[in-house]
């Protein structure tokens, strides 16, 4: 593996001979004070403030080099009904957070949570306005880190030289002094020094997607500081590694029945098909379609992609059948409009840093030749993409230490929320993590589709679940399901508050993906 980074940054190679030392859950340095002030223009939100905290780069030298942390606030406005407060994370990795707070409360977040915390968003380290890392990626790089669908060994050793172009990027950049550093374990770090600077002795947390991973992390490392933590749409406890990479493909033919069921039940408007067996061979048929060249621009792996980021929410179904009905009939890609306007590059970025510094990928070739060839088999749709190459293959550092070990130690204050039908982090990982977890955490399982739970799914027994938690520290005494209801959880909504609620979830999804 190249290494071009490591000749450049001495301390790079310090930070690989002491991967087996264990960095200390905190550091003895002084906590920054936070000071609230009006957000930037593109985060600023009636009730937010703004600040940014002082944290160590190396929190194995906490006296030394230091980096921002922006963080956001939206504060309780019922002292008596106030508990604390309660960090908030988006997913990705790679998601910015500052707007979280204020998105949390278009989408529908109940006032009785709203009054008993002070909302806290933040970007994690490396991410948007704190302190980001880059692998300058050009325009035609922003696409995705998660390969295209590789039809053969050929098309994985192409995308190996692709992604080692990439890697070495990263390793180039202006910013790779920081590379190291940027970890899952060191934004929990971080959010235990914004809990410390905020003057909580605790801190309750919501994360959803790879915000379920950070939670997690931070629980372990920091058990008697948790308070009330809802992990929405688990990761399994490794986070996304090759093992998540590859559970992409899962959740895929875990969520696709529910678009080919809906799609069969429009027939008359879209064409697909009559019944969800139909649809499903028309999915197939357009692939083969595509890799056969009929539409220039966009081949079979484009539209398995596209597909797949579509599965995340119901309400993108009818965008997603217009764009098949567009390939089958006219044989052209129908142009849609783009709600939220990301800097794609600095979130892929982000997210390579986050996941390569993690863990230790595998660096052969042929360890992804041999994954892909068995996922074409075990998840025809996707599983050639979901378990193809990373640039993490050739990430130009070792991981500063050892991945953290997700434990059942600590108070039972954990509670797991999931459907059953996720594309990203289906249900299998969800119910890893759980074990995981052992006594601290209960799983609540919602017979429903799509990626997130809380606000996302209108399915009200998942709602209130985490409602109650959070107001009133109830849980299950033991893992649960909900049943399907008819999704009328919001039906009270005004057309106004609907489309303000629509517009932040789609904010949040759209830092969730890796598309």
């Amino acid at each position: 593996m190249t290494r071009s980074v490591l000749s450049r940054i001495g301390t790079l190679t310090a930070a690989a001979v002491t991967m087996a030392v264990l960095v200390p859950a905190t550091a003895s340095a002084a906590v920054s004070s936070v000071g609230w002030g009006p957000c930037p223009e593109d985060v600023a939100a009636p009730g937010v403030q703004c600040a940014t905290l002082k944290v160590p780069l190396d929190y194995r030298n906490p006296g030394g080099k230091t980096i921002d942390i922006a963080v956001s606030k939206l504060a309780s406005t019922k002292p008596a009904k106030r508990r604390g407060i309660m960090l908030t994370n988006p997913g990705g990795p790679g998601g910015p957070g500052l707007t979280m707070p204020a998105g949390l409360r278009s989408a529908g977040m109940p006032s009785s949570v709203l009054d008993a915390y002070d909302i806290i968003g933040f970007d994690p380290r490396g991410i948007g306005r704190s302190t980001p890392v880059t692998c300058d990626l050009k325009p035609e790089q922003q696409v995705s880190n998660v390969p295209p669908y590789a039809r053969d060994a050929a098309a994985v050793a192409e995308r190996a030289k692709y992604v080692e172009g990439v890697a070495k990027q990263c390793g180039d950049s202006k910013t790779a002094a920081n590379l190291p550093y940027i970890t899952t374990a060191n934004t929990a770090r971080d959010m235990d020094r914004i809990r410390a600077a905020l003057g909580e002795e605790k801190l309750s947390y919501y994360g959803v997607s790879y915000g379920t991973y950070l939670g997690a992390v931070y629980s372990t490392l920091f058990p008697r500081q948790t308070d009330r933590i809802v992990l929405d749409s688990a990761t399994g406890p490794g986070g996304l590694d090759t093992t998540g990479s590859r559970r992409l493909a899962e959740g895929f033919q875990d969520r696709f029945p529910d678009f080919a069921k809906w799609a069969a039940a429009r027939h008359a408007s879209y064409g697909l098909g009559r019944t969800p067996q139909q649809v499903t061979a028309k999915f197939h048929e357009l692939v083969a379609k595509l890799d056969g060249g009929a539409v220039p621009g966009v081949d079979g792996a484009a539209f398995r992609a596209g597909t797949f980021g579509s599965l995340y929410s119901t309400s993108s179904f009818p965008v997603l059948a217009q764009q098949w009905q567009a390939l089958d009939t006219e044989g052209v890609v129908k142009q849609t409009a783009q709600a939220q306007q990301l800097d794609v590059g600095q979130l892929l970025s982000a997210q390579l840093h986050v996941v390569c510094n993690d863990v230790n990928w595998p660096e052969k070739v042929a360890a992804y030749q041999r994954n892909v060839e068995k996922d074409r088999v075990r998840y025809p749709m996707f599983g050639a993409a979901a378990a193809n190459i990373w640039a993490c293959a050739y990430w130009p550092s070792e991981p500063i230490e050892p991945q953290v070990r997700i434990g059942d130690r600590g108070p039972s204050n954990i509670l797991v929320v999931q459907n059953l039908r996720d594309p990203a982090t289906p249900l299998s990982g969800a119910k890893e993590m759980r074990r995981a977890l052992g006594d601290r955490a209960r799983m609540v399982s919602v017979d429903d589709g799509g990626h997130g739970v809380w606000l996302s799914s209108e399915n009200a027994c998942g709602n209130n679940a985490v409602n109650r938690f959070f107001v009133e520290g109830k849980r299950p005494g033991h893992d649960t399901a909900c049943a399907a209801d008819n999704g009328g959880l919001f039906a009270s909504m005004t057309p106004e508050q609907r489309q303000e609620r629509e517009k932040a979830l789609g904010e949040v999804r759209s830092k969730q993906r890796m598309f």
